[in-house]
């Protein structure tokens, strides 16, 4: 494990896109309060906090667990700074602070780790991956419903402004970002698996969820034009079933019932949208059946739209939609074929760890049991 000077770039970049993610959704809930769309706005606020709640939720979960095992005190600081939403921006501090020293000050002392008791480069690889698993939370649960919100404003209107243009633009770059991160950090942090390098195999992966992602958003935009019930039924639904999947696979993500029951409420939202293995398992069953079910779905949908035209809509603007949708999602699972395919890392060859009693040694590992691609 080495944490390098692109990994601290990178960790940059991420607080960037952090703190414009927070200013843009701000913007847009006052710049729709101030058209009169009191609706939108509060909607894209309390998503904004609910993802932003949760997340908190997870940083001092495993703040208190990370102290305990190290002895320490200050428990009560750490969650006074959590429930001011400061629990991120905290981590994001002590990631860069440590990340500088290891990656520019401490780079060329690698090979005198093994007398210490900790690696740095491990504890800065550790810390980012905690924050790329927050990030992904927060992406799923606050900017995938605000995109679809744009977006079905956008196809409503025609047009929109350039705070909508940004708010679009802001939500796809923290999705892509935060999906994209979290498979870099999550290989990184476990030992026995390959690293996911390479512009390739990342542009791959990074198309394979873009393309599936936006054919599935613009059919749920599609389906709340059409009734807004029945799509929220819908949405409903499959989160259900992902929460299902969650308690059949019997995840053991974190140390008490109650943020476990969180987490598997957190994976049954990440489900709606795009397919993870939330055990690390061999999944090629239930992925080629999660698509075959996005498919029907999305087929459905566009018909039930045909057969059902809306006036808002003309005929050459209700083709190209639809052919969006449909390409978008050939094209994401095109690239879906070519990355495990071709540019996946081998498992191969992947080192298997010692297990005793079916448990991993690594078990005090969060990565060992958190979603994987």
């Amino acid at each position: 494990m080495k944490y390098t000077k692109c990994n601290f770039m990178m960790s940059v970049l991420g607080i960037i896109i952090y703190i414009t993610d927070l200013i843009v959704d701000i913007w847009i809930s006052v710049r729709f309060s101030h058209e009169g769309k009191y609706v939108f706005g509060i909607l894209i606020l309390s998503f904004m906090l609910f993802g932003t709640l949760v997340a908190q939720c997870f940083s001092y979960s495993w703040f208190k667990t990370d102290l305990k095992k190290a002895g320490q005190e200050g428990q009560h600081y750490f969650l006074l700074l959590h429930c001011l939403q400061g629990g991120v921006f905290i981590r994001y501090w002590f990631a860069l602070k440590r990340g500088y020293y290891v990656a520019f000050k401490h780079s060329g002392k690698t090979n005198n780790f093994m007398d210490e008791e900790i690696d740095p480069h491990k504890e800065v690889i550790d810390g980012v991956t905690d924050l790329s698993m927050l990030r992904l939370f927060e992406t799923y649960l606050e900017s995938c419903p605000q995109l679809i919100i744009q977006l079905y404003l956008l196809l409503e209107h025609g047009q929109a402004n350039l705070s909508q243009y940004a708010a679009i633009m802001v939500s796809c770059s923290a999705v892509s970002w935060s999906t994209v991160n979290f498979q870099i950090s999550l290989r990184k942090s476990l030992p026995d698996k390959n690293l996911l390098k390479g512009f390739c195999p990342i542009a791959t992966y990074l198309f394979y969820k873009l393309c599936t992602l936006l054919s599935w958003m613009l059919s749920i935009v599609f389906l709340l034009f059409i009734n807004v019930k029945i799509a929220l039924f819908l949405l409903f639904l499959l989160w259900l079933a992902g929460l299902v999947w969650a308690f059949k696979r019997q995840t053991q993500f974190c140390n008490s019932k109650s943020m476990e029951f969180l987490y598997r409420i957190v994976v049954g939202v990440i489900l709606i949208f795009t397919f993870f293995n939330i055990k690390g398992q061999n999944t090629k069953c239930p992925m080629f059946c999660y698509y075959i079910v996005r498919a029907l779905v999305t087929l459905g949908i566009l018909i039930v739209f045909w057969l059902c035209p809306l006036s808002i809509f003309n005929l050459y603007y209700l083709i190209a939609i639809s052919i969006t949708v449909v390409l978008s999602f050939l094209l994401g699972i095109i690239f879906l074929t070519v990355y495990y395919g071709i540019f996946h890392p081998n498992r191969g060859k992947e080192t298997e760890c010692d297990e005793i009693d079916g448990k991993s040694v690594q078990n005090d590992c969060r990565m060992r049991y958190f979603l994987m691609e």
